[in-house]
C-alpha cells in the first residue's frame, strides 16, 4: 500500500468519526496550549530579571575589593594587575584610584569643582561599556592631562565669589528645559590647583587639563559616570603625592601602595566564576553580578520546570485521550482490518495506518494549539504592558521594559518543540493500539458483525 493512499485511508477514517475526533483534538489542544503558555511564563519571567540584573550592573565586570590591607597582604598595585591581565577570558582591567576631593580643585574661571575625581585607566573604558554623551572618549596615547566629566558633573561647580544660592542644579523648569551650567565641558578651559593648608604661604602652579567628552549616565559602573570626574590613574596619583608632599602627610608604614579597588571586565558571563575564582585565589575578594545572577537562574530553572510540568500533565491527559479514541476505532473497524488482512494488505500498513491516525490527531491539536498560545501570549502581554504603564508592576519598571515589557514570550524553537511534541505523543498514544489491530486474527475478523 502507497503512502499516499494510507494517508488518505487514515483521514478519512478520521474525518467519520468528526465529534469524535475532534473532542480528542481539543484534548490535545487544550494540553498544547498549556505547556506552550506556561513554559512562555517561564521564558518572560527569566528575561525580565536579566533585564533587571543588567540595569543593575555589567554582567560580566567583577570587582577587586582591597579593604584589608595589612603588612602581609598582596598590594592591589600595577604589578598585580598586570597579573590579573593575563587570566584565561579577561578582556580589560582598570584600576579604581579615588582622589580626595580635598587635595585637588578643578577650576574654570571663577567656578571650582571639588566632587568625586577617580583615576582609571582611559584607554579602558571602552571595553567596560562606557559612552560619550557629548565630545569623545579619550583616544590611544591621549595625554594624561585628559579628563571626561560625568553627565552631571557640570553642575557640580559652584561659584567661588558666592557665599550662597552658588549652584545650579539639573533640574527642569516647568516648560522642561533644562538650565545652562556654569561651565561647559567642550567648550571652556579647566585647571587643576592642589590645595595648599590655609596657613601656607607656598605657591603652585596650575595644571591645564583638557575635557574630551562628557559620559552617558550609568548607575550601574563603577566608578558611576554620574557626578564625578574621570582622569587617568597615573596622573590622578601624581596629585595625590603632591598634595601630601605640600601638606606635610607621611605614608602610613602599614599600608602599601596601592588601590582600593579594581575593575576586570571578562569576555562573557560563562567565563566570570572561573575568573573570579582565579582573583580570589590570588587573596583578594571579589564581587560580580554573578552572586545575584546564579541563584537567580537556578530559581527561573526551577519555575520553569514546575510550569512544564503542569502543562505536561495536561497532555498527558490527552494522550489518554488519543489512545481510547484510537482503541474505540479498532473496535469498531475490526472487520476491516480483517478484509485487509484477507486481501493481502501487509502487516506494517495496517500499523503505520493507525499510526498515521494517531499522530494526525497529535499534529493537528499541536499546530491549533500552538495557535491558539500565540493569541493568549499576546493578550497577557498586552494586559501586562498596559498595567506597566499605569506604574502597577515594580519589576516591569525596574526591568526597564515599562509598557514593552513582555511576561510572556513563546520563541520558535518552543513552538516548534511543542508540535514535535504533540506528534510524538499522538505517535506513543496509538503504538499500542496499533500493534493490537495487528494483532487480530483474519478469520475472527471477518466474522465479527
Amino acid at each position: 500500500m502507497k503512502w499516499k493512499d494510507m494517508l488518505s485511508m487514515a483521514l478519512g477514517n478520521l474525518f467519520k468519526r468528526k465529534v469524535r475526533t475532534l473532542l480528542t483534538v481539543m484534548g490535545v489542544v487544550i494540553g498544547t496550549c498549556a505547556i506552550v503558555v506556561m513554559m512562555s511564563f517561564g521564558i518572560g519571567i527569566k528575561q525580565s530579571m536579566e533585564t533587571m540584573m543588567q540595569n543593575m550592573g555589567d554582567l560580566t565586570v567583577i570587582t577587586i575589593n582591597n579593604e584589608s590591607q595589612t603588612p602581609d597582604s598582596a598590594a592591589l598595585d600595577d604589578k598585580t594587575l598586570e597579573q590579573v591581565k593575563t587570566i584565561k577570558d579577561v578582556v580589560a582591567v582598570t584600576p579604581v584610584f579615588y582622589l580626595d576631593p580635598s587635595a585637588v580643585t578643578i577650576k574654570s574661571r571663577k567656578y571650582s569643582y571639588q566632587g568625586m575625581i577617580y583615576g582609571v585607566s582611559m584607554s579602558a573604558l571602552k571595553e567596560f561599556g562606557y559612552q560619550a554623551e557629548t565630545g569623545t572618549l579619550p583616544a590611544e596615547g591621549a595625554p594624561e592631562t585628559t579628563i571626561l566629566f560625568g553627565k552631571d558633573a557640570e553642575y557640580d561647580f559652584i561659584d567661588s565669589q558666592k557665599s550662597s544660592n552658588n549652584m545650579i542644579f539639573p533640574q527642569a523648569d516647568k516648560n522642561g528645559k533644562m538650565p545652562d551650567p556654569y561651565v561647559s565641558a567642550l567648550t571652556d578651559k579647566f585647571q587643576a590647583e592642589i590645595n595648599l593648608p590655609q596657613d601656607s604661604t607656598a605657591k603652585t602652579k596650575p595644571i591645564k587639563l583638557q575635557c574630551v567628552g562628557t559620559l552617558v549616565e550609568d548607575w550601574g559602573k563603577n566608578p558611576s559616570p554620574s557626578h564625578s570626574v574621570f582622569m587617568d590613574v597615573a596622573f590622578a596619583k601624581q596629585l595625590r603625592d603632591k598634595y601630601n608632599k605640600l601638606n606635610n602627610i607621611k605614608k602610613d608604614p602599614n599600608k602599601k601602595d596601592g588601590y582600593d579597588s579594581a575593575s576586570v571586565k571578562v569576555a562573557s558571563v560563562e567565563a566570570v566564576p572561573d575568573a573570579e575564582k582565579a582573583i580570589q585565589d590570588m587573596g583578594f575578594s571579589t564581587y560580580s553580578m554573578e552572586s545575584v545572577r546564579k541563584p537567580l537562574e537556578e530559581q527561573m530553572r526551577t519555575i520553569q520546570m514546575i510550569l512544564g510540568g503542569l502543562g505536561a500533565i495536561s497532555l498527558l491527559v490527552a494522550a489518554l485521550g488519543i489512545t481510547n479514541t484510537m482503541i474505540m476505532s479498532i473496535y469498531e473497524r475490526t472487520r476491516e482490518i480483517g478484509i485487509m488482512k484477507v486481501l493481502g494488505c501487509v502487516v506494517r500498513n495496517i500499523r503505520t495506518m493507525f499510526l498515521v491516525e494517531a499522530g494526525a490527531i497529535g499534529f493537528m491539536g499541536g499546530a491549533i494549539g500552538i495557535a491558539q498560545s500565540y493569541a493568549i501570549s499576546f493578550l497577557i502581554n498586552t494586559l501586562y504592558a498596559a498595567q506597566n504603564a499605569g506604574g502597577g508592576d515594580a519589576m516591569g519598571a525596574a526591568a526597564g521594559g515599562g509598557a514593552a515589557a513582555q511576561i510572556s514570550i513563546i520563541p520558535v524553537w518552543l513552538a516548534l518543540g511543542a508540535l514535535v511534541f504533540s506528534t510524538m505523543v499522538g505517535l506513543v498514544s496509538g503504538f499500542h493500539p496499533a500493534n493490537r489491530a495487528v494483532k487480530i486474527s483474519a478469520l475472527t475478523a471477518i466474522k465479527q458483525e
